[in-house]
């Protein structure tokens, strides 16, 4: 049985949103878990992650 190019299309884009759906769960329960159990949570970037001044130019704050 031979399928429409456009059907098949239509369902690689369909799973790769499942996949990238599936990831993010992973990712969210993941962090969930470390922040019940006391560990930190993984950097995000953009936010301070210790006492030590970040290299990124917006920066002009010495560290504390």
């Amino acid at each position: 049985m031979l399928m429409h190019p456009d059907l098949l299309l239509a369902q690689a884009k369909e799973r790769r949103r499942e996949l990238i759906a599936e990831a993010d769960r992973e990712r969210l329960l993941t962090i969930a878990f470390r922040a019940r159990r006391g560990k930190k949570a993984p950097a995000v970037r953009g936010q301070p992650t210790g006492t030590l001044a970040s290299c990124e130019p917006s920066a002009a704050v010495p560290a504390r």
